[in-house]
């Protein structure tokens, strides 16, 4: 039950990370810039808080930082610029879309023998993923967005894979994090930069609570689940973000919206969940 309860709460702070940032930006409380950098910067101190607790120490200059910390650099602006124009849920079903596919792509050309079953489950993506960034209006405003999440979900698969393989998850978060202050700072200050309270205090909460905590609670809980159940349970952060973003900012759930989750969600379902095969099977 207990498990069960953290593994609920860290996905609602992943959605949550979508409706914060399409709040404050959508309002005029704060520029998509501002608000990354505010992001991250409070999720640095969030994370080097909870490493200074536990103890251990800060690996700023350990080898393949600067991809870690360019990536999520990557992330953090194509996420902010691309909520201009993007509904929360169809923004994180165009994230969470992304990150998996392009996962799934590495893993195939790194040399795992996909089986009809994950081709079929990618192909099934794909066309959801296809549905969620066509253009429903024409406008140029959410092609741009779209192709701003798109970057997003690249740069935070790129920041998946760059980590995997990390010792101390929480203590690398925390470095990358930290790194990718200055990144932002040289890419996105600017004119046209403008926070009011309000704005900041959103993007506080999403980069010291929902990102920085809820981060860390998802590592606590990521070592208790069993096999394939982690990115399945990931699926319910477009359906949270999808509902959180008609109720509490009034979006539209269209028919193509509900179309392209149950494909894009339901084809990585059916991928992440086949049986994985060796790259010399016969």
């Amino acid at each position: 039950m207990r498990l069960a309860l953290l593994t609920s709460l860290t996905m609602i702070a992943f959605a949550a990370n979508s409706v914060l940032n399409r709040l404050a930006v959508d309002s005029g409380a704060i520029d998509p810039s501002s608000f990354a950098m505010v992001r991250v910067t409070a999720g640095s101190i969030a994370l080097c808080m909870i490493l200074t607790v536990r103890g251990g120490s800060l690996p700023v200059f350990a080898r393949g930082r600067l991809v870690g910390a360019a990536s999520l650099a990557a992330y953090m602006i194509g996420f902010s610029l691309a909520y201009v124009s993007l509904d929360a849920g169809l923004g994180a079903l165009i994230l969470f879309g992304t990150v998996q596919v392009v996962m799934f792509g590495w893993s195939a050309f790194r040399g795992t023998a996909p089986t009809r079953r994950q081709l079929t489950g990618a192909g099934i993506a794909f066309v959801g993923l296809a549905l969620a960034l066509w253009p429903t209006d024409g406008a140029a405003g959410d092609v741009m967005g779209a192709a701003l999440m798109v970057i997003a979900g690249i740069g935070w698969a790129v920041y998946t894979l760059a980590g995997k393989n990390s010792t101390d998850p929480l203590a690398t978060t925390a470095a990358n994090f930290v790194v990718a202050i200055p990144l932002l700072l040289v890419l996105l200050v600017g004119a046209g930069l403008h926070a009011a309270p309000s704005g900041i205090a959103l993007a506080i909460a999403s980069g010291a609570v929902t990102s920085g905590l809820g981060y860390a609670l998802w590592y606590t809980v990521l070592p208790q689940l069993r096999g394939q159940t982690a990115p399945v349970i990931q699926l319910s952060v477009p359906i949270i973000a999808i509902a959180s973003g008609a109720l509490l900012l009034g979006e539209s759930v269209t028919v193509s919206v509900i179309a392209a989750a149950i494909l894009v969600l339901g084809g990585i379902a059916l991928t992440v969940t086949a049986p994985v095969v060796p790259a010399d099977h016969k």
